[in-house]
């Protein structure tokens, strides 16, 4: 059993708040270190440079760059717009914009953090003021933020394509379906509450098609990049890396000579903010690249899918199990983390059964980001917090519908592929 020891080593670091890098080397190190000393330590700080060497790693710090351009360039205004006058006229107007605002920030951001983060600061001080409850304002901004990394081009889809060697293409087509699921699941429940507590609209009437198209026009240039992306990599002009560095030009030119809201003054914090991001991501990569290293040596993934087929005879009950681990693990354990982290181990199972990987990838993803708004260790739930400075008890109070209608929508992902699967196969 000493075998997983180290694993047993790396949740003791993350209950004692050692960030999840650090934990992941000492758990690694200590089993090199003092278990098993036939490897010599610098072939694991070799694995550790090596890791870094990815060409397709680099499509994460452009497209965090391509998200921080647009809080920069006007590009989120303008989509806000767009989605006041979709969805302002309907029970709960603005709670309804917060949704959608985060449907059209997937396209091109990727991040749930990011998307959070933009929304707490121009979005929840306008709902605070038109009577929205703080706690509220700041439940949807956390539960909408989901969508994010489900609408291409999400982070997280990049790290499980890599991991999995499935096609990045293949695993962006297969986020739309689901995202507008979660989408539409949550401005339901939205409608209900807001109905029950009277929550106005932000507009009296619906916008008429003269209204729509105005704002269409002025925002056609951010509604496009998505779209300019997903093409690109779909005929093959660029791969998903090419994209992420195309995101950024594009925004970079629209928010200069088109909204010309974009100042060369701003590009150091742009740059300071990316390199934060992307160096928090990728250290977590490099670490997880290394424990996966102790993985291998060990043998772990093949055990443990011994293990999980003692348990589970059919497709449908690994998934049933796959799913109360990644809840749990969700609670604890950031999503990128913990795809990197888990996905190693839970895919030999999986294929085993048959299950594609596609679907187990969305699956996993929607998973690992419901965690990401529950307790105790949330991101979003402690980044909207914090932001809005709010009670954890007034933030769960009014989480709680929301994270229902997500398991709904996980369940329904879980047990019926096809709504998952039909996309890609049909653009195959």
């Amino acid at each position: 059993m000493y075998s997983f020891l180290p694993i047993l080593i790396l949740f003791i670091f993350f209950f004692l708040n050692i960030p999840i890098c650090f934990a992941l080397m000492g758990a690694t190190l200590f089993f090199f270190g003092f278990l098993d000393t036939s490897m010599d330590l610098d072939l694991i700080m070799q694995h550790f440079i090596r890791s870094a060497e990815s060409f397709p790693l680099l499509a994460i710090p452009f497209f965090i760059m391509a998200g921080s351009i647009m809080n920069y360039s006007g590009i989120s205004k303008r989509l806000m717009g767009m989605a006041e006058v979709l969805t302002g006229h309907l029970t709960g107007g603005l709670a309804q914009v917060n949704i959608l605002l985060s449907v059209l920030m997937g396209g091109i951001s990727g991040s749930a953090n990011a998307d959070a983060a933009m929304q707490c600061k121009v979005l929840v001080p306008e709902m605070v003021n038109r009577g929205y409850s703080k706690g509220f304002s700041a439940a949807i901004t956390a539960a909408s933020s989901i969508v994010s990394p489900i609408i291409p081009p999400g982070i997280v889809l990049i790290i499980y394509a890599l991991l999995s060697n499935v096609s990045v293409t293949k695993m962006f087509i297969a986020g739309y379906v689901p995202g507008a699921l979660i989408a539409i699941s949550l401005m339901i429940t939205v409608a209900i509450i807001s109905k029950k507590r009277k929550y106005v609209p932000v507009r009296e009437k619906r916008a008429s098609l003269q209204e729509v198209f105005k704002q269409f026009k002025e925002s056609i240039w951010a509604l496009i990049l998505p779209f300019v992306i997903i093409l690109g990599m779909r005929i093959g002009i660029f791969t998903p890396t090419e994209a992420g560095a195309i995101a950024v030009v594009i925004t970079t030119l629209i928010g200069i000579f088109i909204y010309k809201e974009l100042k060369l003054t701003k590009f150091p914090e742009i740059l300071k903010e990316t390199v934060y991001g992307t160096s928090t991501v990728m250290f977590i990569i490099i670490a997880a690249n290394v424990f996966g290293a102790y993985l291998s040596w060990e043998r772990i993934p093949f055990k443990l899918t011994n293990i999980l087929l003692e348990f589970s005879t059919s497709p449908w009950s690994l998934l049933l199990l796959i799913n109360l681990i990644l809840l749990f693990v969700g609670m604890f354990i950031d999503g990128g983390a913990a795809m990197i982290i888990l996905a190693p181990l839970l895919i030999p199972a999986a294929l085993k059964l048959g299950i594609d990987p596609l679907h187990l990838g969305i699956v996993m993803v929607v998973n690992i980001m419901i965690g990401g708004v529950t307790p105790p260790f949330g991101s979003m739930m402690f980044l909207t917090c914090s932001l809005l400075n709010i009670k954890l008890e007034e933030f769960m109070k009014e989480i709680t519908p929301f994270i229902v209608a997500l398991l709904l929508v996980l369940f329904i992902l879980t047990y019926i592929p096809d709504i998952v699967l039909f996309l890609p196969n049909l653009l195959s």
